[in-house]
């Protein structure tokens, strides 16, 4: 006889039906019977300034503001993101930009089958940047933080949903406008083919990414001095916000589904409200449209109907697990990386998740562990970095086992290898 079922919802939150049917669509539409083992890459990159590798804001001369406006020529007009008179992000086939709220410049690609496919559409973009960056005197550098700059003197970009993040997150946690400001991520997303496929590779994905990231570890400074910590994404992002990141609640409960993912957003505390694309709030302010919900969900913001998508996409948006569902899983851990490593991530991913034989190991193990595992691997990979033995396994036998050759980055500032630390 099985326990019974445990529900990971925030307790005493209301959850609406409609809306929990909605979510459950949203990631059913998702689902990719026929194998495709198609796949996006996100890079964020730090912009800072010629010279002194001072962070560069929005909003000042010759800044991001200005890089997006010069190229919006080589963008699609009608997929371009403006808020209140401000160029927010660009798009075209096969690559999106957009700015996270530091000016962290993000480049979106995808959907991706081959290295080379990622090489070409990044390497266009690089071509085309490349010589307005050298007129505008910034460059767009890859690490997982500023080099220089603190968090507390660099200025948000024009939107505002990060204004409201800023507020919420800065009082829930040590280090949200740390992650806000100064930090940057390459993100690799996956298709599934149906739920339980879907929650096998969080799972799988959720327990190896740390020990990937450690290997593909570029943080060299934080806070304009040396980084101390093996994995400060993971640091940084565990003390963010208990309510929406680390490890998805339930998640290596045997009997865990879509169903406990939706709950668990849908509880949540909604934080910001972007009822733009609502029709029942069509003809309000933008502030009745956007607006803060510290203490509210989806059930007190949302009609008593089902959720179109644009309203799922946003709740879903605001969690920020190690591995995120959408109608497509997201993998989060890794730091920026330099196109070359970025790309060797990619296809660990692949060879991971895509190459059947590989993947039904990788579930196996996964199957058998619980959260305490994981948090006790994530736990010994932070305090011990490749002195570590996560799952009981060296940093030696899991390079092997992931078919990596040498990973270690060639970077000043290594946390793990302090003697090639130079400024």
């Amino acid at each position: 006889m099985n326990p019974p079922r445990v529900s990971y919802a925030h307790l005493g939150a209301k959850v609406n039906d409609k809306h929990l049917a909605s979510l459950l669509r949203f990631f059913q539409s998702g689902a990719k019977p026929e194998k495709d083992d198609g796949y996006g890459v996100e890079i964020e990159h730090l912009p800072v300034r010629n010279g002194s590798d001072r962070a560069v804001s929005y909003a000042e001369p010759d800044g991001v503001e200005t890089l997006l406006e010069r190229l919006r020529p080589y963008y699609d007009t009608d997929k371009e993101f403006v808020e209140d008179g401000h160029l927010l992000g660009l798009s075209r086939s096969g690559i999106s930009l957009s700015l996270e709220p530091g000016g962290q410049f993000e480049t979106s690609i995808g959907v991706l089958h081959t290295p080379e496919e990622l090489l070409d559409v990044y390497g266009q973009f690089r071509n085309e940047v490349a010589p307005i960056l050298d007129e505008l005197g910034f460059r767009l550098v890859n690490y997982g933080y500023q080099p220089v700059t603190g968090f507390a003197d660099i200025t948000l970009n024009p939107k505002r949903r990060y204004a409201v993040m800023d507020e919420y997150l800065g009082h829930v946690g040590s280090y949200g406008p740390c992650m806000m400001r100064a930090s940057a991520s390459t993100q690799v997303s996956i298709d599934y083919d149906g739920e339980a496929d879907a929650i096998a590779k969080m799972r799988v994905g959720t327990a190896l990414g740390p020990i990937i990231s450690l290997f593909f570890r570029n943080s060299p400074y934080f806070e304009g001095e040396r980084n101390p910590y093996p994995l400060l994404r993971q640091y940084i992002w565990d003390k963010t916000d208990a309510q929406r990141t680390g490890i998805t609640p339930g998640l290596f409960d045997r009997r865990f589904g879509w169903e406990d993912y939706a709950r668990d957003v849908l509880s949540t505390p909604m934080m910001f409200v972007d009822l733009t694309h609502t029709p029942e709030a069509k003809g309000l302010s933008e502030d009745e449209q956007e607006f803060p919900a510290f203490e509210r969900n989806a059930a007190d913001i949302y009609p008593d109907r089902e959720l179109n998508d644009y309203e799922v996409s946003h709740l879903l948006s605001t969690h920020f697990n190690d591995v995120r569902l959408k109608n497509f899983v997201e993998l989060r851990h890794w730091d920026s990386l330099p196109i070359e490593r970025a790309e060797l991530l990619a296809e660990t991913v692949k060879s991971i998740f895509y190459e059947d034989d590989n993947f039904a190991r990788w579930k196996s193990f996964a199957e058998g562990l619980n959260i305490t595992d994981v948090e006790l691997a994530k736990a010994d990979l932070q305090a011990r970095g490749m002195g570590a033995r996560p799952f009981g396994r060296s940093m030696e036998q899991w390079q092997s086992e992931l078919g990596l050759s040498d990973t270690r980055p060639n970077i000043p500032g290594d946390p793990v290898h302090p003697d090639v630390f130079q400024r």
